[in-house]
Formats: C-alpha cells, structure tokens, sequence
C-alpha cells in the first residue's frame, strides 16, 4: 500500500470517528439528561430565526459554489465552500446551544402535520449523513483529489441543499 492510499485511509478513519463523535454528542445534548435548572437559564429564543438565517445564507452559499465551479473558478469555488462549511458548523453550535438550554422542542400546530413530519424526519436523517459527506468532500477537494471529490460533491451538493432548504421551511413552518 502506497504512502498516499495511507494517510487516505488515515483521514477517511478521522473523519467517520468525528462524524459519530459530532452526531453522538449533538443526540446527547439534546435527548440527554441535562443538569437540573439549565432550561431557560439563557434566553435563547433568538436563536431559531440565527439557525434559519445560517441556513438560508448556507443555500445561497452552495449555489454560488456550484455556479464558480460550473464556470470553473476553483478558487473562488474553495473559498465559498469553505465558507458554507463554517456557516454550517455555526448552525451546528447555534442549535445545540437553543435545544441544551430550552426545555423541549417546540411542537407544530399548522394545518399540514404530515408534510412537516416528512420534511421534519427526511432533513433529520440527512443532516446525520451530511455530517460525513461533507467532511470527505472537503477533504477530497482539500487534498486535490479531483475525480473522487467531484463524484461525492454531487451527491454531498444535493444532500446539503435539501438540508439547508428544508431547514428554513421547519422554521417557516414552527414560527
């Protein structure tokens, strides 16, 4: 085995351990048990209209990667989908942080119960998955693996956009 396919299979390993570790943690903090008093100790009511901000600044952030990529900007296209990444990862904390200190989810009452369920369940399963998706895809483009990130970044555009977009409908939706 080559010294590359090594340090490949190396960081493939890092990445799938922190991706668990990153679904792992964000499952307990928010389904775990929390130490008595914590709810509503911060107000934190803002931050849903934050998460759906950096959603929605993500999806426009996607779209301008894929329109560099198309016309081949592959700089501009990095540093756009570095960007994402960061927004993303601030999404991340935003909402850990709404749901370790409120006390509950905040429950649907609209009229369309089904369809917010099935937008609520498919961008809950995707957001697990797109936490290794785009951690390889970052890494194949980081690492100029050209034909092995192309082949996941179509797949991992997809998988984030419909997260992204089907983020801002939850909030539209809730709120």
């Amino acid at each position: 085995m080559s010294v590359f396919m090594r340090a490949d299979r190396f960081w493939l390993s890092i990445i799938y351990i922190v991706s668990i570790l990153i679904i792992a943690a964000v499952a307990f903090l928010i389904f775990g048990p929390r130490p008595d008093g914590i709810g509503g100790t911060l107000d934190v009511s803002f931050l849903p209209t934050v998460n759906a901000l950096l959603n929605g600044i993500t999806l426009i952030l996607l779209i301008t990667g894929y329109v560099f990529i198309r016309q081949k900007k592959r700089e501009k296209h990095k540093k756009i989908m570095l960007t994402a990444f960061g927004t993303s990862a601030g999404f991340l904390v935003s909402y850990v942080m709404y749901h370790w200190f409120k006390s509950g989810p905040k429950l649907y009452s609209g009229e369309f119960v089904t369809f917010y369920y099935f937008i609520l369940i498919t961008h809950i399963l995707l957001a697990i998955v797109i936490t290794p998706l785009a951690l390889i895809t970052l890494y194949r483009g980081w690492t100029d693996q050209k034909s092995k990130h192309r082949k996941i970044a179509k797949i991992t555009f997809l998988v984030w956009l419909y997260v992204s977009v089907t983020g801002v409908v939850i909030y539209l939706m809730l709120y």
